[in-house]
């Protein structure tokens, strides 16, 4: 799947829309497993931004490699990153017409 690339100015906005949800999906020690995985596309499936906590401890370096290896493995796009909690984008899938 191939992610549109987003302005600044989206970036900025999906970061507003993302400061009043609630934690979608939490990252911990287990690091980014099948189960994580299959909850994290549970939530792109009826969100477009989901809301990642990191749980286990992490450092920030350790936070920004989680944030990459879960934007390959899921795909999707990070906007923005603050602390222990990562904004997430991906396009809602287009409904097939009936």
């Amino acid at each position: 799947m191939t992610l549109p690339s987003l302005t600044g100015a989206e970036k900025t906005k999906l970061r507003g829309l993302g400061q009043t949800m609630a934690d979608g999906a939490w990252l911990g020690k287990d690091g980014v497993s099948p189960a994580f995985l299959t909850e994290l596309n549970r939530q792109f499936a009826t969100h477009e931004l989901v809301k990642l906590r990191f749980t286990g401890g992490q450092d920030r370096h350790e936070r920004a490699a989680l944030t990459t290896t879960v934007e390959q493995a899921a795909p999707c796009l990070c906007v923005g990153a603050v602390g222990h909690t990562a904004l997430l984008w991906r396009p809602l899938p287009v409904a097939a017409p009936a």
